[in-house]
């Protein structure tokens, strides 16, 4: 990050075997313990074994621009902030380092080689809400509670 709290990051470039460098991620669970049992996921849709951990990316991206960090990051515990109202109320985020090995059934990065940093507290969680709310845009959480159904 910058002076100016913009991110100056590039995309990181695939290693060897097509992994990509350790990078920094968030992700909303009961947790380290719990999730390092195994360090696989499971699809909720079909019940597939997933190749690692879903995981939201805490990098920036080039194509941010100049938009704030803030923002970028805002966005990122806001987008899952609906999770411990519909799955379980001991649901948190926590902070990762770990690789992407392959990519999820919504596309979200699934990592290995985790090595969690720390939880984020509900007042960091709450701040995220205000900033995301503040770009009055119409847009809102990934919650699939209430979609539509035919």
């Amino acid at each position: 990050m910058n002076a100016s709290g913009r991110g100056t990051r590039r995309p990181r470039q695939a290693g060897r075997h097509g992994r990509r460098p350790a990078g920094l991620y968030v992700r909303w669970s009961l947790g380290p313990g719990w999730d390092l049992a195994g360090t696989v996921g499971t699809d909720d849709l079909t019940g597939l074994t997933l190749p690692g951990l879903s995981a939201s990316p805490l990098d920036i991206e080039d194509w941010w621009g100049d938009q704030p960090a803030r923002v970028w990051v805002a966005r990122r515990l806001y987008d899952y902030s609906h999770l411990p109202r519909v799955k379980d109320s001991r649901t948190r985020p926590w902070v990762l380092a770990a690789r992407e090995t392959a990519r999820g059934p919504d596309s979200e990065p699934l990592v290995t080689d985790v090595q969690p940093l720390g939880w984020i507290g509900p007042r960091v969680i709450d701040e995220a809400d205000r900033v995301v709310r503040q770009r009055q845009r119409s847009w809102g959480p990934l919650d699939r509670n209430g979609s539509a159904r035919g």
